[in-house]
């Protein structure tokens, strides 16, 4: 009796039999993979996109080499309906924007804000004042050099050897009011961050706002890579590059710039 008591005791301490997790079928594990790149196509069509830095115009916010997520969707009037998480606001000063270049189409540019509508606009000995004040421009690289046109906006007019567009050279008085370059509505006044080398709003003119796409958010890689590196590159180079980047992905990568917030 005293045997059966014990052993009625023992099974009563066993702990109660795990039920088993049930496996994931084959088509559940589709399905769920096929909803993570719905998402992921979605992120990538519609909120952010993926741009190369090819010019040395905003060294060295962003060197040539870097890659950076761009958000799509901030200046897209479309995201006044998504909520606070995806706000909407129309470029600001001194925003870095990429656009559709209005001189070359279908050429991708980056540069700053420097004047949104109704902004008065001149430079002196490469300082910029914006509505009457000298700006404060702790991101801008300058080498020494002095041009009267590039460093006098607009006071000096356009000369042939400006590198001035014919459309610019012919409108540009039209916007200038007094001193100031005065920033019409749906137009943006952009330069770049190294100021003495960057081709911009001075020599091809306003960009419509239609043509920005978006503000680069951080650079999610950079790869250490010459000016004349990137022009040279075409179709047949791109085996030869990518097998340059697989070699050299460690020794040329530029660590510290990765995740790096573009402002």
């Amino acid at each position: 009796m005293a045997t059966t008591v014990t052993k009625t005791r023992a099974a009563a301490r066993k702990p109660p039999k795990k039920q088993e997790k049930k496996k994931e079928t084959t088509i559940e594990f589709v399905a769920s993979l096929a909803v993570v790149l719905v998402v992921g196509l979605f992120i990538i069509t519609f909120v952010v996109q993926a741009f190369e830095i090819p010019s040395s115009s905003m060294e060295d916010t962003l060197l040539i080499g870097d890659h950076v997520f761009v958000n799509r969707i901030g200046f897209s009037p479309a995201s006044r309906y998504l909520g606070p998480l995806l706000p909407y606001h129309d470029p600001r000063d001194e925003d870095v924007v990429v656009f559709l270049s209005p001189a070359e189409p279908g050429l991708y540019v980056v540069k700053r804000v420097m004047g949104v509508p109704g902004d008065h606009i001149h430079l002196r000995d490469g300082i910029v004042y914006r509505n009457g004040k000298a700006l404060n421009e702790p991101y801008v690289l300058r080498n020494g050099s002095y041009n009267p046109y590039r460093d006098n906006f607009p006071a000096i007019p356009p000369t042939d050897a400006t590198s001035v567009t014919p459309e610019w050279r012919l409108t540009l008085s039209s916007y200038i009011q007094g001193e100031d370059l005065v920033v019409p509505q749906d137009r943006y006044f952009v330069m770049g961050d190294n100021r003495d080398v960057s081709y911009d709003s001075r020599y091809w003119g306003l960009v419509p706002r239609q043509n920005i796409i978006g503000r680069p958010l951080f650079i999610y890689w950079s790869f250490e890579e010459s000016p004349n590196q990137y022009l040279k590159r075409s179709a047949a180079d791109r085996i030869g590059f990518i097998f340059h980047v697989i070699f050299h992905f460690f020794d040329q990568t530029r660590w510290a710039r990765m995740l790096h917030i573009v402002r």
